[in-house]
């Protein structure tokens, strides 16, 4: 399964919800249900009727995180910078937008991941990598 990057012009809530229900929709075409989303504490997630409705749509249960023990998502945002934002100057931003999605496919389905037996994330899945 590839997973596409999607370059959203901001964080507000319609748009956070718009890209829930375009995740869901892309999981269940490949045959994956989507019973839990876990978030951060953003307003555009915590307090959204857009996001609350788009979750209900699924029937997904909200999971925030801890408020201030980040963990998941800023461990992946520090290995994003590591691995594609910091790692070799870019001319422009469309240059950067463009080495992201192989970076992207990179990170799940061929990166060793520590916490996983030094297998990508996309092994956890019950899906067909690319």
């Amino acid at each position: 399964m590839k997973l596409t990057f999607q370059s959203l012009p901001d964080e507000k809530c319609p748009i956070c919800a718009g890209f829930l229900t375009r995740a869901v929709a892309a999981m269940a075409a490949e045959g994956a249900a989507v019973n839990r989303v876990m978030t951060d504490n953003a307003l555009a997630y915590r307090l959204s009727r857009d996001f609350q409705d788009a979750l209900a749509v699924f029937g997904a249960k909200h999971i925030l995180i801890k408020p201030r023990h980040p963990g998941k998502a800023e461990r992946f945002n520090r290995t994003l910078q590591e691995g594609w934002a910091y790692r070799q100057p870019f001319t422009s931003n469309q240059t950067r937008t463009d080495a992201l999605q192989p970076w992207i496919n990179f990170y799940n389905n061929h990166r060793p991941y520590g916490s996983l037996g030094r297998e990508p994330p996309m092994s956890r899945c019950n899906l067909p990598t690319d």
